[in-house]
């Protein structure tokens, strides 16, 4: 918990959507390499630019935060040249940067840090209300506030892991580590993979609780973790080594992303038995898991089954 909190001072590399940057849509003569066009950018602009495909495969939208927080027509006219510089070898010869600006560049737009900013706040409420709604469900799942509790802090667990490893780890490793729109999908589809493991985890402990009422509950929630134990590491291995393959072999733009999610898998798969388990261990102390009416039904059980009995036998 301290070091996901240190990670916000120490910082991140925010991707192009988050502050700011420059938007061309570049017209080419055949079809190019994106992989090579985003190789030959990031040597002009020192930041792998964001390229997508635009009404037909000739046509790249390239996005840069290049210089974007020095506004200015002579801002523009350099970051236009480093743009031009980068995509030559993918023109024709003897293209002159004014014939690339008049008869390339389709289109020229500009996202500005205060529109970024509004992507920020927008994605920063979607995984705060993910989470509220996830620790609703849960509460009305299980009719008891521990097992919320458990859940938010397993789920606040992968989150802050994530953005650590997004943090210290930045310039470390031979690929971009951005916050973006990417790394939010992937931060909200590990919060739905690690609920759906502390999920099961739970439903087994709820169940044996019933069964088991009078038995200590640290050896109820052990044994409920061992019942689960397989499914829970055979189901995050098949995502894990699918999510891997998508790393090796998806390319730079979604690097970021599997990566992301390569350690959410790992996070969430531990942090619903070592995490949100132990929670309720805690929390509970002297009290009952669950509501007493189930306990309350499981013993009116037997009795209404001997009563029965007795009354066969009478007749």
């Amino acid at each position: 918990m301290i070091l996901g909190i240190a990670s916000f001072f120490n910082g991140f590399n925010e991707g192009v959507e988050f502050k700011g940057g420059r938007s061309y849509t570049v017209k080419f003569a055949q079809v190019p390499n994106q992989e090579q066009v985003r190789d030959a950018l990031k040597t002009e602009f020192n930041e792998a630019p964001i390229i997508k495909t635009v009404n037909s495969n000739e046509q790249l939208n390239i996005t840069t935060s290049y210089e974007i927080n020095n506004p200015g027509k002579d801002v523009d006219e350099k970051v236009e040249q480093k743009l031009y510089q980068g995509l030559q070898k993918f023109l024709p010869s003897g293209i002159t940067l004014q014939q690339f600006e008049q008869d390339y560049v389709q289109s020229f737009q500009t996202v500005l840090p205060t529109i970024s900013k509004d992507l920020k706040a927008g994605a920063t409420k979607a995984t705060i209300i993910a989470m509220i709604v996830i620790c609703l469900y849960i509460f009305i799942r299980f009719r008891d506030w521990r097992y919320s509790v458990g859940t938010i802090v397993a789920l606040l667990h992968d989150v802050f892991v994530t953005l650590i490893v997004f943090s210290f780890f930045k310039n470390i490793v031979p690929f971009p580590l951005e916050i973006d729109q990417h790394f939010i999908a992937a931060i909200l589809t590990v919060i739905g993979f690690s609920m759906n493991d502390t999920v099961i985890v739970y439903d087994r402990i709820r169940e044996d609780v019933k069964l088991m009422h009078t038995t200590d509950k640290t050896a109820i929630i052990n044994k409920a973790i061992n019942d689960t134990l397989s499914r829970t590491v055979m189901t995050s291995l098949t995502v894990f080594i699918t999510i891997l393959i998508l790393f090796i072999f998806g390319g730079e733009t979604v690097r970021g992303f599997a990566f992301a999610m390569l350690i959410g898998v790992i996070t969430g798969t531990y942090s619903s038995i070592f995490v949100a388990a132990p929670i309720l261990i805690d929390f509970a102390r002297n009290k009952p898991l669950g509501r007493k009416s189930d306990y309350d039904t499981i013993e009116r059980k037997p009795q209404q089954k001997l009563q029965t009995k007795q009354k066969a036998n009478l007749n």
